[in-house]
């Protein structure tokens, strides 16, 4: 409790601390207790804050120590171009954090209006959800390290507690967790409370996960992992190199899948997100000797090929183009979330340099489902896409299950591609529908519609992953309702938090 009577760069370097000690419970860590010091330290530093102001500067100090340690992976994408852009490592991840920080320090700034205990506590949890919301489209958006993935551990426990994300999103888990890390700063009947959601929690998952799958639509997915390094991903030297690899393993795929007693007009491969070294869309005989490797039936066995694609387009895009037949293009998917500095030059934040030459990728129209013949309808995701709560399907036209490709090979083996494969699993749950996913260098996997791992092939390994697509569920309340579900439950937690404060004072004035 001295926490609290802390002053000047004392409390501030304490902030820090419990920001970085904060980042520990994400995964692949997943270690949860330190939440339970972590959040009550940043609430004592707001209760002992001189006014809202002071409070600001403590929350963002939590913000940027929990952002330091939870994105250094940004580095290992810097380092892969190290000659250019080496005099970014000292600055990148330090200039996201600060950004980010910002949100917190918003958060901490509206908790302090609050009452000590309880409705400070769900005045925290509520602002805290609303500012990940507002991240989610601010700057075209960043929603990485929701504090709702940190119950994604692996296995049967994940799939307990990442359950009610197909009611509330992971932006209401994300307001679940926070009530619950507060509770040693409030009193006992208020931690029998929070023992007793943590209960009902467990009960909905395991409930839910009683209940049968319907049948899948009896498609198996052949996933390549090509592994290869981002280094040499570009050079026109090693593109028939890297060419030849895919079409080994494609056929490596075809073979086992045909072992395993699959029809071929039951199987999809997928190729990860910019995988073909060629342009697609301009040479047919590439796309000839990709569909002959997936020597599947003509006009039913389709292979999802990550390329990119020029067209009638000025700038390029970053597709994944369906093939079947003899390499006919029965469709294109163009990602539409595209990474800022990375796949394009953002004109909201000028540089004095150009980092993506050309200005990069052009975006695509926005999410879509694609009718491919022979095969249930399929909602692309393209990477970073996957990322985005809400906004990964047409929920318009909504699709049997999803494919996401992806590179995470700009991140080598850090904590980077772990945690994007958490929130490829998390957009499963929440939509309630299957989900493969072609990573370049891993991880590659297969989640059915409850988020329940079927397959997987791990970091920096060439293979193939061979696995059934399951069945759908019904439109998750989720799905229905969207993003409204967690900002109402934001809003009543948030308002909860400031009438019980002003309640108190009306009775003790």
């Amino acid at each position: 409790m001295r926490v609290v009577f802390l002053r000047g760069w004392r409390a501030d370097a304490a902030a820090l601390l419990f920001g970085m000690l904060s980042a520990l419970a994400f995964p692949p860590l997943f270690a949860l207790p330190v939440l339970l010091v972590a959040i009550p330290g940043l609430l004592l530093l707001i209760d002992g804050a001189r006014g809202p102001a002071v409070a600001a500067r403590r929350g963002f100090w939590f913000g940027f120590g929990c952002n330091l340690v939870g994105l250094y992976w940004i580095t290992e994408a810097i380092l892969v171009e190290a000659s250019r852009f080496w005099w970014l490592v000292p600055f990148a991840v330090p200039a996201v954090s600060a950004v980010l920080a910002v949100f917190v320090a918003a958060v901490a700034a509206v908790a302090k209006h609050a009452r000590a205990g309880w409705p400070r506590v769900f005045a925290l949890a509520g602002a805290w959800v609303l500012a990940d919301l507002a991240r989610q489209f601010a700057f075209t958006g960043f929603p990485w390290n929701l504090w709702g993935s940190v119950w994604e551990f692996p296995g049967r426990l994940g799939d307990i507690f990442i359950q009610p994300a197909a009611v509330v999103s992971v932006h209401g888990l994300t307001l679940a967790t926070l009530l619950l890390a507060a509770t040693p700063v409030l009193g006992r009947r208020l931690r029998v409370a929070g023992a007793a959601l943590l209960a009902a929690w467990i009960g909905f998952g395991l409930m839910r996960l009683a209940a049968p799958l319907p049948p899948g639509p009896g498609i198996t997915a052949v996933l390549v992992q090509g592994d290869v390094a981002e280094g040499e991903k570009w050079g026109q030297t090693l593109a028939m190199q890297i060419f030849q690899r895919y079409l080994a393993l494609t056929r490596d795929g075809m073979a086992r899948a045909a072992a395993e007693g699959v029809a071929p007009g039951h199987t999809l491969v997928i190729w990860p997100e910019t995988a073909s070294p060629y342009l697609l869309g301009s040479e047919p005989a590439v796309r000839q000797t990709i569909a002959a490797a997936a020597g599947g039936t003509p006009g039913r066995t389709v292979a999802l090929i990550g390329a990119v694609h020029y067209g009638h387009h000025r700038r390029p895009r970053n597709s994944l183009f369906a093939l079947t037949g003899r390499g006919r293009v029965v469709g294109i998917y163009d990602k539409w979330h595209l990474v800022p500095f990375g796949e394009y030059q953002p004109d909201w934040l000028p540089l004095p340099i150009q980092i993506v030459p050309g200005g990069g990728f052009a975006p695509g129209p926005g999410p879509r489902t694609l009718k491919l013949p022979g095969l249930p309808p399929v909602g692309p995701l393209i990477c970073y896409e996957a990322i985005f709560p809400g906004e990964v399907i047409d929920e318009r036209d909504r699709p049997a299950f999803m494919v996401n490709v992806t590179n995470d090979a700009w991140f080598g083996d850090s904590t980077g591609p772990r945690q994007h494969l958490a929130a490829a699993r998390m957009r499963a749950v929440e939509e309630g529908l299957p989900l493969a996913r072609a990573a370049n260098t891993g991880i590659s996997a297969v989640f059915d519609a409850r988020g329940h791992q079927i397959a997987r092939l791990g970091l920096d390994r060439a293979g193939v992953v061979v696995a059934p697509v399951g069945g759908a569920l019904p439109a998750t309340p989720f799905a229905r309702f969207g993003l409204w579900v967690p900002f109402v439950l934001a809003v009543a937690s948030l308002g909860a938090g400031w009438v019980g404060g002003r309640r108190r004072r009306f009775r003790n004035p």
